[in-house]
């Protein structure tokens, strides 16, 4: 195939393929890397007799991702149990291309946290086949296993997903109430207030990265994540409403500045799971804006 071909087709996959690896990695600028590396992989081969190069694509960046998940295993030092993986922000009325690819098919955050949990082979066998419908004869081949053996390290990541990540509520106008209803409590120090919006069970998780290590912490039942909410309300920080990977979400701005992205995982009325990043570092990184002084949108 000409190069130049080549090159257009693989430039037509790239939103898919990207979106094969944030779910395979959790991170922005690492499933960007697989993608590249998939290019440079695609360039080296020779792939005259390959009938559905897409196919070959999402093998292949499968593969990619899989190897990238087994080195960073191998050398993972902060605690898994308050890593937040990288949220896709979108600011409201705002529209980008290539967020819009990453969410179609949207994949909330209480699940990208779950999927961390997984052995990185039940990761790629559960992403691949459930996500994008790929074989379990190709699968099969990236993992080097059999195809049953395959199938069952899909079963048993289906089967932590479904009994720890919660199903998130698909109407957008409902979710905004709840999040408003949340917010409004907090601000009021509406004990009882909050209560009402909270799930007995909800858990709260804060990942402060490098920058704030000491903030990272998980606070489990309403009661515990309502004493954090009005302590947390007591700093009297703005916020501006943002969609975080297509369901509801806040950032949370000291004088313009953004300190904090909040994730709601909203279940019926009620919110199951609150991921919140506060790493200003990475904030920035992931291109979460702040304000001016007048509340004017800016990208400083």
């Amino acid at each position: 195939m000409d190069k130049d071909l080549l090159a257009e087709r693989f430039q037509a996959d790239r939103g898919h393929l990207r979106a094969v690896a944030y779910r395979m990695l959790g991170s922005l600028s690492e499933a960007e890397d697989a993608v590249q590396e998939a290019w440079i992989r695609l360039d080296r081969s020779d792939v005259s007799d390959v009938r559905n190069l897409s196919g070959w694509l999402t093998t292949v960046v499968g593969r990619v991702c899989l190897d990238m998940l087994r080195s960073r295993a191998s050398r993972r030092e902060d605690p898994l149990e308050y890593h937040v993986p990288d949220p896709v922000v979108r600011e409201e009325g705002a529209a980008d291309p290539e967020q819009e690819a990453l969410l179609a098919d949207s994949v909330g955050l209480a699940l990208l946290v779950v999927l961390e949990t997984l052995a990185p082979a039940e990761r790629l066998a559960f992403v691949l086949h459930d996500m994008f419908s790929v074989s379990f004869d190709e699968i099969a081949t990236v993992v080097d296993r059999t195809p049953a053996a395959t199938r069952q390290l899909a079963s048993r990541a289906r089967r932590r997903v479904q009994g720890a990540a919660p199903a998130p509520a698909p109407d957008a106008a409902r979710q905004r109430r709840v999040v408003d209803a949340f917010l409004a409590a907090s601000q009021a120090g509406d004990f009882e207030g909050l209560l009402t919006v909270l799930d007995p069970d909800v858990l709260l998780r804060v990942d402060g990265g490098d920058l704030a290590a000491a903030a990272s912490k998980l606070v489990r039942g309403a009661e515990a994540v309502t004493a954090q909410a009005l302590t947390f309300a007591k700093f009297r920080h703005d916020s501006r409403e943002v969609t975080v990977n297509g369901a509801a979400g806040l950032v949370s701005l000291v004088n313009g500045a953004p300190v904090g992205l909040m994730a709601f995982t909203i279940v019926g009325d009620r919110i199951v799971q609150i991921d919140i990043v506060a790493d200003t570092e990475r904030l920035a990184a992931l291109g979460v804006r702040g304000h001016g002084p007048a509340g004017d949108p800016s990208d400083g």
